[in-house]
């Protein structure tokens, strides 16, 4: 059921859901997504053999090592057996010396495979079936040695385990940097080894409904780091805090604090680079639910310069501080309530030049309908304010207009002394 909605770039979206969202993209970067009714999976997978068994769990990587190398043993031992048996070696000239039952001839195939080199039991000229069989082996074993020992070596060199020492901060926040409603979330390197071309990206993943009604559960709308201005390139030596600028082309610039508490949105972050040991590249992920954003907080300091160099305290990496004097406006509403700043302001100072009370001042307001409203909204947050630059113009002008009396007096006395 939805509770409320609300629009971005013309899309109809759902806030406010009474059941829990699940999560999309899990804290450690795995996708919460559970394939079913595919069409010919085994044979998809079996045709991108190579991939499978790099994807799969090293328990199983090392099973398949070990059966494939029993089968192709059991199997030519079978075959020399089968040889030996039908040539009649246990009674005549054998096809392969000193094989006296099956064991004779899987131990047999076991060191024709591995190359360990023949020492009782041999083959003979006797039959050509036998030397033939012999060959194959010897470039079958070939070929599961180079599928296996490229498998394994593409297994143990992927980046994935890169991830391990990658770390997103378990939350994210909404504060005001440079005057402007900010996301931010910080990312970190457990390594001494750099992320060559670290990039970052960010999805906003929310359910909408579409003009015609249709229910889209899996939005995905991007999230502007810094495409434009390149700032979403990282030299990841310490943690950084990545920042999202809420404008007016962000998906969130309708999100209030009050929303936040009601929204079931999902924040993917993702990082992405080439490992500096392999030049391989490496995506790490993480997500943020709504539940996981703080508003009004800010990340603790986590780099002090310590002698010659500086410290990274990853004791406070996950730890942030609350900012009250942040707005629990949407950035929507903030740049209304800029847009009519100066003139709020200005009436402030000329109420307060008259000695006018805080109700004369709003009750003055040209401002009428919508903008009147607005402006009555945010006049408990500014008032405070203009009254001390008042009071610090006031205090500026009468310190200017002493220390001009005092010359003045000064070059008086001068002018009498010189007359006299």
């Amino acid at each position: 059921k939805i509770s409320s909605l609300s629009s971005y770039n013309g899309k109809i979206l759902t806030r406010g859901s009474n059941q829990a969202r699940s999560r999309f993209v899990k804290k450690n970067g795995q996708c919460n997504v559970i394939f079913t009714n595919m069409e010919e999976k085994s044979q998809r997978y079996l045709a991108d053999i190579f991939t499978t068994c790099v994807d799969i769990r090293w328990r199983y990587l090392l099973l398949i090592f070990c059966t494939s190398f029993m089968a192709s043993w059991l199997f030519f031992g079978i075959i020399f057996y089968s040889v030996s048996l039908a040539h009649g070696d246990f009674g005549e000239m054998p096809c392969i010396l000193h094989v006296q039952g099956f064991v004779g001839a899987l131990l047999f195939s076991m060191e024709t495979q591995t190359t360990i080199g023949y020492g009782w039991r041999c083959v003979t000229e006797e039959c050509p079936v036998a030397v033939i069989t012999v060959v194959i082996q010897s470039i079958v074993g070939c070929i599961i040695d180079s599928f296996m020992i490229g498998t394994i070596m593409a297994k143990m060199a992927r980046p994935k385990k890169r991830n391990q020492t990658l770390v997103f901060s378990k939350n994210a926040v909404i504060a005001l940097r440079d005057g402007k409603l900010c996301l931010m979330w910080r990312v970190g390197n457990l390594r001494k080894s750099h992320i060559v071309e670290a990039h970052v990206r960010a999805q906003l993943i929310r359910s909408y409904i579409t003009a015609e009604g249709e229910f889209i559960p899996l939005e995905q709308m991007d999230l502007n780091v810094g495409y434009d201005e390149g700032t979403d390139r990282l030299f990841l030596v310490s943690p950084l805090v990545i920042v999202h600028e809420i404008d007016k082309d962000s998906p969130l610039y309708t999100l209030s604090r009050a929303d936040l508490e009601t929204d079931d949105f999902e924040i993917v972050v993702i990082l992405e680079g080439m490992v500096e040991a392999t030049a391989m590249t490496t995506q790490f992920r993480s997500s943020y639910l709504a539940r996981e954003v703080f508003w009004g907080h800010r990340f603790d300091p986590v780099i002090y310069e310590e002698r010659d160099r500086f410290k990274v305290d990853y004791a406070h990496f996950h730890k942030t501080y609350e900012v009250p004097s942040t707005p629990h406006l949407s950035a929507k509403e903030l740049d209304e309530a800029a847009g009519s700043l100066s003139t709020f302001c200005y009436e402030n100072e000329v109420a307060l030049s008259f000695g006018e009370d805080e109700n004369d001042i709003f009750d003055s307001s040209p401002t009428v309908g919508k903008e009147k409203v607005v402006i009555q909204s945010i006049s408990q947050k500014y008032y405070r304010y203009n009254l001390y630059k008042s009071y610090k113009l006031l205090l500026k002008s009468i310190r200017s207009t002493r220390s001009s009396l005092v010359l003045l007096i000064l070059g008086f006395k001068r002018l009498l002394s010189v007359t006299t």
